[in-house]
C-alpha cells in the first residue's frame, strides 16, 4: 500500500535546532583557524573574509540551513527581494541551493506526523498512499495518494517542529549569516525578520492556506484560464493540507511550443496578477515556477501552493495602481507620488538617492511603458534592474526597506519576469493593464 522513502529528520525541537547552529558555528570557526594557518605557512597574509568564505564553510552552513528547512529559506527569500543586487556570490550560492535541495524526511518520521493528525488507522481513508514525496519545499512535502473512493490526492504534510521553532529560528539564521560576513552591516533587518516570522507562522498554517485556497477557486470559478485544486476538508488539519491532485507539464519547461501559445501563458499569468492587485487585493506572492503547471489539451494553467497569499490594502493596491500608470506613461512625478504613499523613501532620503529610486523603478517597468508587445528574451532588462540595484545600494548608500507588501509583490513580478524571459515570451503588458489604469491621456511614444 505504501512505498518507503529516504531522506533526513527534520529536527523537532527547538533545543536540537539551536545546537545545530552551534555546531556549524564550531565547525565555521574551526575551519577558519586551520585555513588560517594554511595560508600563513604558505606565506600568505590571510583575510578574515577570505577564510570565511572558504569551500568547506559555504558547505556546512548550507548543509544546517537545509536541515532547518523553513526559517532558513524564508529568510534567504526575503534577504533576496530586499538587498539580493548587492549580496555576495557566495550567499547568493547558498540562497540558491536552498531552494532546489530540501531533503524529504525520512518515512518513520513522516507516519508520526500523519498518525498525530489523523490517528493510528489514518490508512483507512486511502487505497494507497506513496510514501516517496513528489516534491519537498521550505515547511513540508508532498505525497501522492488515491482516496478510498479511487479520487487522485495531492497531501501537503508539514515538517515537524516548524510551528514552534518559527522565531528563534529565523533569529539564529541571521545571527549565522551576520557572523559569516555575508549579511552587509549597513542593511537593517528588524522589520524583515519580524515579517519573516509573521509569513512563516502563517504559511505554517494549513487550515490558513486551504481557505485562501478556496478564496481563489471562487475568485476564479468563471474563468476557464485557470485551475484551482479542491481542498478535501475532512483530511485537512494545520499541519496536513489534503487536494485534489491535478495534471500538468511544469511550466518552465514549455520551451518547445509554438510562440503564440507561449505568449499565451505569460499573459494569462500578468493578467491575472493585475486581477490580485487591483481587483481581488488579494496576491499569491510565491513566484516559484514549480507553483505552475500547464495543461496542453486544454491551455489551462494549474495554480498550486497558496500558503504565501497576501491581503492588501486599499492604499497599497491604488498606489501601485497610480505608480503603474505613471510608469506606463513615463510620468516621474506620478510614480514619485505613489512611491511615497506606498512607503518606498526613508524619512531621511537625499534627492539624489530617491532620483536613484525611481530611476531603478522606471527601469522595471520598462514592459509597461512599451506600446506594443515587449521582448523578454530579446531583453536585458535583468541585468540592468541588477545595475541599478547595485549603483543604488554600493554607490549611493541606500538602504532603506520598503515595506513588506512591496517586497512580496515585486518578487512576485520579478518571478513572472524571469518566466518571460525563460519562454522567450513575447507580451503586450501596456494592453493588459490599460483595464486597470487610472486616465492620464494617451502617451505619444512610439511603439518598442
Amino acid at each position: 500500500m505504501a512505498e518507503s522513502n529516504d531522506g533526513k529528520k527534520v529536527p523537532t525541537n527547538r533545543l536540537s535546532r539551536v545546537g545545530m547552529f552551534g555546531s556549524v558555528v564550531s565547525k565555521v570557526a574551526t575551519n577558519m583557524a586551520a585555513e588560517g594557518v594554511k595560508q600563513l605557512m604558505a606565506g600568505k597574509r590571510p583575510r578574515a573574509k577570505n577564510l570565511l568564505l572558504t569551500p568547506k564553510n559555504i558547505s556546512n552552513v548550507t548543509q544546517q540551513l537545509a536541515q532547518l528547512r523553513g526559517a532558513a529559506m524564508k529568510v534567504g527569500q526575503l534577504l533576496s527581494m530586499d538587498a539580493g543586487d548587492a549580496l555576495p556570490k557566495e550567499l547568493t550560492d547558498i540562497l540558491a541551493k536552498l531552494r532546489s535541495d530540501a531533503e524529504p524526511m525520512p518515512a518513520k518520521q513522516l507516519a508520526s506526523v500523519l498518525s498525530s493528525e489523523w490517528g493510528d488507522d489514518w490508512q483507512r481513508h486511502f487505497l494507497s498512499f506513496n510514501f516517496k514525496p513528489i516534491a519537498a519545499a521550505s515547511i513540508g512535502q508532498v505525497h501522492f495518494a488515491y482516496g478510498d473512493a479511487g479520487n487522485e490526492l495531492a497531501v501537503k504534510v508539514q515538517y515537524p517542529g516548524i510551528k514552534k521553532s518559527i522565531s528563534s529560528d529565523v533569529d539564529n539564521v541571521v545571527t549565522l549569516l551576520r557572523m559569516t560576513g555575508l549579511v552587509p552591516k549597513e542593511v537593517n533587518y528588524k522589520a524583515l525578520l519580524e515579517e519573516a516570522k509573521k509569513q512563516l507562522h502563517d504559511e505554517a498554517d494549513y487550515s490558513l492556506e486551504a481557505k485562501q485556497l478556496e478564496s481563489f477557486a471562487k475568485l476564479l470559478s468563471g474563468d476557464d484560464r485557470f485551475v484551482v485544486p479542491r481542498v478535501e476538508q475532512s483530511l485537512t488539519t494545520s499541519s496536513i493540507l489534503t487536494m485534489s491532485y491535478e495534471h500538468g507539464d511544469a511550466i518552465e519547461h514549455l520551451e518547445d511550443l509554438p510562440q503564440e501559445e507561449r505568449n499565451q501563458i505569460v499573459s494569462n499569468l500578468f493578467s491575472l496578477l493585475f486581477k490580485e492587485v487591483f481587483d481581488f487585493r488579494l496576491v499569491q506572492t510565491d513566484p516559484n515556477f514549480a507553483n505552475f503547471l500547464y495543461q496542453k489539451e486544454t491551455g489551462r494553467i494549474v495554480l498550486l501552493d497558496f500558503g504565501a497569499s497576501r491581503a492588501y490594502s486599499e492604499q497599497i493596491s491604488e498606489g501601485y495602481r497610480m505608480l503603474l500608470t505613471g510608469a506606463m506613461y513615463e510620468d516621474r512625478e506620478w510614480v514619485t507620488t505613489a512611491m511615497t504613499q506606498i512607503g518606498f523613501f526613508s524619512d531621511h532620503i537625499f534627492p539624489e538617492q530617491q532620483k536613484a529610486v525611481v530611476d531603478m523603478v522606471m527601469t522595471a517597468c520598462e514592459p509597461l511603458s512599451c506600446r506594443g508587445t515587449f521582448d523578454f528574451g530579446m531583453s536585458d532588462l535583468g541585468a540592468r534592474i541588477h545595475e541599478a540595484g547595485m549603483k543604488l545600494s554600493m554607490e549611493h548608500g541606500y538602504w532603506h526597506t520598503p515595506p513588506a507588501d512591496a517586497l512580496f509583490l515585486h518578487r512576485k513580478i520579478g518571478g513572472l519576469y524571469l518566466l518571460a524571459a525563460r519562454l522567450k515570451a513575447s507580451i503586450d503588458v501596456h494592453s493588459l493593464f490599460q483595464a486597470h489604469a487610472l486616465e492620464m491621456g494617451e502617451s505619444d511614444k512610439e511603439a518598442c
